[in-house]
């Protein structure tokens, strides 16, 4: 068994995951798990940079993880970083802070290479499941971008496109500096042309309706599926792995685009960092399954952050 630890820093969140990983079985043992909603892409669709608070926000989360993964004595520590550092003009600053307080550089990865770890790290417990039809097609819908990755065993197709929940809001439902609240309908036809001709790029790449099985990962749509379990508070093991049909999704998107923030945020299951960002992330997700003719959504809360954890692991033998 091989201690490693994985951080992934998005768009809107950074999450951390310090595990045993056994290459070998394919077994991967949680030891801690967690995540901060910290908004490092505030702005950068408009302004071209990371912003000051928001690389403050992401530094304080960076010494919080720093300290559990000095505690749990991880062998290899891995920091990835995704879309919104992708786009800064100034990505340096972000990187010298992210190895002040770890001691590792942050890679910016390329929007393919997200694509391929949320691959691995969705699929690699599915594979032997007869209920299950394959190709999988792996959608991640994160903060700035969207992965998509077509395969069976292994990626045979991948694509990012420039579409997630906190782009989208800030470009279509931010007027004066106050969110709509709730949009009009101008504003989701807005968000859905762009979704729409984001679904034709990724279609350029990845035969979209050539899957057989729709795995869903990252906060958007594991908070829908947790509004359609009717959890009265989050719980990952009942999410992972739970199969939302396509009617579902529609329904419940329909009530997120049309409710006031004062009524998303009382919904039990929903984090207060992905209160104003719910709505058009759940646009996403329902556009990606009407264009495929997915009948449901299989969530994984395995992502991104496992499929690092056992390259780490891999890159360790």
């Amino acid at each position: 068994m091989k201690r490693v630890a994985a951080i992934d820093c998005g768009t809107n969140s950074i999450r951390l995951l310090v595990a045993d990983a056994d290459p070998a079985t394919g077994e991967l043992k949680d030891l801690d798990r967690r995540m901060q909603i910290v908004r490092l892409g505030q702005g950068v669709d408009r302004t071209g940079r990371l912003a000051p608070e928001a690389l403050e926000r992401t530094f304080a989360a960076c010494r919080e993880y720093a300290a559990v993964i000095k505690g749990l004595g991880a062998e290899q520590v891995r920091f990835v970083a995704t879309s919104a550092s992708r786009d800064a003009e100034n990505r340096d600053d972000f990187v010298r802070g992210v190895v002040d307080i770890l001691g590792v550089e942050p890679e910016v990865i390329t929007g393919d290479q997200e694509a391929e770890f949320s691959f691995n790290g969705a699929t690699k417990e599915l594979t032997g499941r007869a209920d299950l039809e394959r190709p999988f097609l792996v959608v991640d819908i994160g903060g700035g971008s969207t992965e998509f990755v077509l395969g069976d065993e292994t990626v045979r197709a991948a694509r990012s496109v420039d579409v997630g929940c906190v782009r989208m809001t800030e470009r279509h439902l931010v007027h004066e500096g106050e969110i709509s609240d709730p949009p009009a309908p101008g504003q989701i036809a807005a968000i859905k042309a762009d979704i729409a001709a984001a679904l034709d790029r990724a279609e350029e790449t990845v035969p979209l309706r050539e899957a057989a099985t729709l795995v869903g990962l990252a906060g958007s749509v594991t908070t829908v599926a947790a509004i359609a379990l009717g959890l009265s508070q989050y719980d990952s093991e009942a999410i992972h792995h739970a199969r939302i049909p396509l009617a579902k999704v529609r329904e419940i998107t329909d009530r997120l685009v049309s409710s006031t923030h004062a009524e998303r945020a009382a919904i039990p299951v929903m984090h207060p960092g992905r209160v104003d960002v719910i709505a058009a992330g759940a646009l996403v997700l329902l556009s990606i399954m009407e264009r495929t003719g997915a009948a449901e959504v299989v969530v994984s809360e395995h992502d991104i952050l496992d499929g690092i954890a056992w390259k780490v692991a891999e890159e360790l033998e």
